[in-house]
């Protein structure tokens, strides 16, 4: 009677083992299942088959006519997006209003993303527009007088990249270990005491008949009425850190479409109206 007692009572504690052990295993695979199902889904980039591109007013709006169609016979409905301000198309694409821009180079987009923690990248090259100096005054820039007034852009990365120019061409020395965001306090020499004024871009080039010269990118001196022959002085074209490019937000850089969209701008047929458009004043930089 007691070894058949034992033995009832063994099994029955088998028996709750295996049933508790089967619970804490149930219980087991329900909180690995509610924990998968709260787990955040993986984000990839998204293919897309239509997109809006923020660009810069004027002679680009020709140039990027012939990428969106281009970027249609790849099966990419493209929108172009005109701004008039160049701190306008990053904040609208990192807001999600558009899904890329082409109208900056890298200094530019650095600077930007340390003031407003931009999560954007570059995608592709478009095109480098070497920084001029330009005079209605002086053909020469060796001619410029004693307290003459030059302009520069007053955003960070087009002032640096001023007056390295000015201290390429001798009219300035910066001081030792500037980099390309320079500003006039960086200023070690100024033998010629000339007088740097700083503008905003689009006005600089403007401003040329209250000035002896003028710092201006070549979009602006364009949109100015400034002409080659205005020009005294040009930053070096081989090298140059200030190439132009397509961005996007960095969780849609691996996206196919993004792919199309620079193949899209990346070929004869947009550099051929690039040129006609900006006659010889920038280059294809891809």
């Amino acid at each position: 009677m007691t070894k058949t007692l034992n033995l009832l009572i063994e099994k029955t504690s088998l028996t709750r083992r295996a049933g508790l052990a089967l619970a804490a295993s149930a219980v087991a695979a329900a909180f690995v299942s509610a924990s998968l199902a709260l787990a955040p889904t993986p984000v990839f980039a998204q293919d897309k088959t239509s997109v809006k591109v923020g660009i810069m007013s004027g002679e680009d709006e020709d140039v990027w006519r012939v990428a969106v169609a281009e970027a249609g016979k790849k099966g990419l409905s493209v929108e172009t997006v005109v701004f008039n301000d160049y701190t306008q198309p990053n904040e609208a694409l990192e807001r999600g209003e558009i899904d890329a821009n082409a109208f900056q180079h890298l200094p530019y987009l650095e600077n930007q993303i340390q003031q407003h923690g931009y999560k954007i990248v570059p995608a592709g090259f478009t095109a480098v527009w070497p920084i001029g100096v330009y005079s209605r005054k002086v053909s020469k820039i060796a001619d410029l007088p004693e307290g003459a007034v030059v302009g520069v852009p007053n955003d960070p990365s087009n002032e640096g990249r001023a007056l390295l120019v000015l201290q390429t061409e001798g009219l300035i020395k910066l001081k030792e270990g500037t980099g390309i965001l320079a500003t006039i306090t960086d200023i070690a020499e100024n033998p010629k005491n000339i007088e740097i004024k700083e503008l905003d871009a689009g006005i600089v080039g403007r401003s040329i008949d209250d000035l002896d010269a003028a710092v201006v990118n070549t979009d602006w001196a364009l949109k100015s009425g400034l002409t080659p022959e205005n020009r005294i002085a040009q930053e070096a074209v081989d090298g140059n850190p200030y190439r132009n490019f397509i961005a996007v937000k960095e969780d849609q850089k691996d996206a196919p479409w993004v792919k199309t969209l620079v193949s899209a701008y990346q070929n004869d047929a947009v550099k051929a109206e690039f040129d006609r458009v900006y006659k010889g004043t920038g280059t294809s930089a891809y």
